[in-house]
């Protein structure tokens, strides 16, 4: 039996991680794209419900006020207030921290990759994402669909028109082993959906794809607009390969009453569940107010992509030292 003080990953495939790492380095050079670091620790956090933040008490000395700070779950609200004090484009690749993950292609702490360009639309920023899973990764290159295609293609019903009660018609025939009482919000079936049918295909026909235009509920950070059929849409896209969600890119919101409604929503939502509500970033939120640049942005699971240029089974092959659960 292997010792507990063993790293995780050998060390040739750490060499072949930093040499992939200095390559991504390069890419971003080449396109003057500008390196950044922001804290990991913060006073505010997502609110999105799905997301479960760490955090912990920061106590001054002397004082018996505590502070609370959260890990962050992506760089994202402090690279915002960079571009909104015209940094230009950016990237970061840093260690983020989720609650509650943990498995073959999850870990409590992984490494994203995040970068925002003021001067890309959403799809030439998907140009540069199949750009660099090329160049650097050997990917072949990625396809496209729309969230709507893509359910048509595999599931046979068109997301935007149909009911909720056909949707879950759908799973309870396609999904076994579900609980019969299973109570789920419309975009709670479609992610199942997505998950236990449309992404094993994908792997199956080892199919690297951008699904775009999701529904406007799913929007998260994203602008919403109207599709070529009058659908309102999520202006963001997700990248797939391997049977794997790799990155979730945006067209930026830039209103921040908006952003601030979506908050004040997540966390009512969070309220219904009994779960912890999350501080808004008023940082963040000021500014936007100041003049976010238009941009578009994404972030990428660089460990889930090392697992598929270097061949390995678990994130855990690709990282130094995996996380000790008890």
């Amino acid at each position: 039996m292997t010792s507990t003080w063993q790293p995780s990953a050998d060390i040739e495939t750490l060499k072949k991680r930093a040499q992939l790492i200095a390559d991504v380095r390069l890419f971003f050079s080449q396109r003057d794209v500008l390196e950044v670091e922001t804290p990991i620790l913060s006073q505010a956090a997502p609110t999105a419900p799905y997301l479960d933040s760490f955090y912990t008490d920061f106590s001054p000395l002397g004082s018996e006020h505590k502070q609370t700070y959260f890990l962050q779950t992506s760089p994202e609200f402090a690279m915002k207030r960079l571009l909104a004090a015209h940094s230009g484009s950016i990237y970061q690749i840093a260690s983020v921290f989720r609650n509650g993950e943990s498995g073959r292609l999850h870990s409590p702490e992984f490494t994203m990759l995040e970068w925002y360009r003021p001067e890309l639309t959403l799809f030439q920023l998907m140009d540069e994402v199949n750009d660099l899973v090329q160049q650097v990764f050997n990917l072949a290159p990625v396809l496209r669909f729309s969230y709507r295609g893509i359910f048509e293609f595999f599931c046979k019903f068109n997301v935007f028109t149909c009911s909720d009660d056909d949707i879950q018609s759908f799973v309870a025939k396609r999904i076994d082993g579900l609980p019969a009482d299973l109570v789920m919000t419309r975009d709670g079936w479609l992610e199942l959906i997505m998950s236990y049918v449309i992404e094993p295909r994908l792997a199956a026909m080892n199919m690297s794809v951008f699904i775009y235009d999701f529904p406007a509920s799913q929007a998260q950070l994203a602008k919403v607009e109207k599709d070529g059929q009058g659908n309102d849409v999520a202006k963001r896209f997700e990248l797939y390969a391997g049977g794997m969600e790799l990155a979730n890119g945006y067209d930026e919101l830039l209103d921040a009453d908006e952003l601030r409604h979506r908050f004040n929503s997540d966390n009512q939502l969070r309220q219904q569940k009994n779960t912890k509500t999350i501080p808004v970033d008023e940082h963040l939120l000021a500014a936007m107010t100041a003049g976010m640049p238009q941009c578009s942005g994404v972030a990428l699971g660089l460990e889930r992509l090392l697992m598929l240029a270097l061949k390995k089974k678990n994130i855990n092959d690709v990282r130094a030292i995996k996380f000790e659960l008890a």
